[in-house]
């Protein structure tokens, strides 16, 4: 059973050429099309994708985001043929599934959150021989691939170490290099920095930075940690209640707010008039200095920030300075969706 369990988590994996060919074409490594997926019947019944359409292409690194409940993991097992959706289509690499087509998953390896994708018996390097095989690769043939992987991950001193004799941060990198031992070119990551050090954390980004865009790979990431999706992925994906509310570039998402989000200094801003700007205008106070100098902070600006300065200019503020703020993506996300992310959410339990 847990062959089969295994077998299934990872799928089939195609050779090289397999993998060159599909991105010289540039047929999308995943194509979504109206895909629903719904749990339940009648009044009771829960909308977890809601015709969604999503185009990956190869060799690219994209974020997927949402709050809990926001549909983000029915859509990864719709993706990977675990639920078969209501209506819509999934196409990999051009093959459509219809879910019984196994074919299309030659290509294609997950690691999902709270699987177990290891032998624990086995030891780092026997499983990534095994996971080679069961996708039709000699192990022999790929002992420097598996030996470089290892070196990447930092898992060289572990390489004959039996798994369960780890530390959790460990069996997640090997269950991430056994993900990757196959060499499939579409892999889906379910929070892979989850119990990973700074350093460890930062050496796999490393590492999915390099898949991508020296080996062509195609990586769907799904995090809380903004942090993460923020420094490794060049588009981002945001859901929330079954559909995507934002699809681009992290650079583009973070221009955008930055466009709409303005901070004003100044030693003039008393506490009437800051009181008159809240009621009017919904700013916020984000600074105050012993000198007496005064920020604050207008956000989705628009028409507002002049509305804001003539009323300034009316009171004989002498504005000190000026600028437009470069938000996280974690402000975007929030903006976005109206929720607050799981990272928030615990790092607020936290404290």
């Amino acid at each position: 059973m847990q062959q089969d369990t295994a077998i299934a988590q990872h799928g089939s994996i195609a050779t090289d050429s397999n993998h060159n060919e599909a991105i010289e074409t540039a047929v999308p490594a995943l194509k979504l099309t109206n895909l629903s997926k719904r749990f339940g019947t009648g009044d009771d019944a829960i909308v977890a994708v809601d015709d969604v359409n999503l185009t990956i292409e190869p060799g690219s690194i994209v974020g997927l985001l949402g709050p809990n409940g926001a549909g983000k993991t029915t859509l990864i097992k719709c993706a990977l043929g675990i639920i078969i959706p209501d209506s819509g289509s999934v196409s990999v690499f051009g093959n459509r599934v219809d879910g019984t087509r196994r074919s299309a998953y030659r290509d294609v390896d997950a690691m999902l959150e709270g699987a177990r994708n290891d032998y624990w018996r086995l030891t780092v390097r026997e499983n990534l021989r095994y996971f080679a095989t069961i996708h039709g690769i000699d192990p022999n043939s790929v002992t420097q691939q598996h030996d470089r992987l290892l070196d990447r991950l930092e898992l060289t001193d572990k390489a004959d170490t039996p798994v369960r004799d780890l530390s959790r941060g460990m069996k997640q990198k090997v269950s991430l290099a056994s993900v990757l031992a196959g060499g499939a070119s579409l892999v889906f990551l379910d929070e892979p920095t989850l119990g990973l050090d700074v350093e460890s954390s930062r050496t796999l980004q490393q590492e999915l930075r390099r898949l991508a865009h020296e080996d062509g790979r195609t990586i769907v990431l799904s995090s809380h940690n903004m942090d993460v999706i923020e420094r490794v992925c060049d588009r981002v994906v945001m859901m929330a209640n079954g559909r995507i509310v934002a699809d681009d570039s992290v650079n583009e998402l973070l221009s955008d707010a930055t466009r709409d989000t303005v901070q004003i200094t100044s030693a003039d801003i008393d506490e009437r008039l800051v009181e008159t700007l809240i009621d009017r205008f919904s700013v916020t106070v984000v600074g105050e200095t012993a000198a007496g100098r005064t920020t604050i902070e207008i956000t989705h600006a628009g028409e507002r920030l002049y509305d804001v300065l003539d009323v300034l200019r009316n009171e004989a503020v002498t504005i000190d300075d000026i600028r437009t703020v470069q938000p996280q993506l974690e402000e975007v996300f929030v903006n976005l969706t109206g929720m607050e992310s799981e990272q928030t959410a615990t790092s607020g339990r936290a404290e």
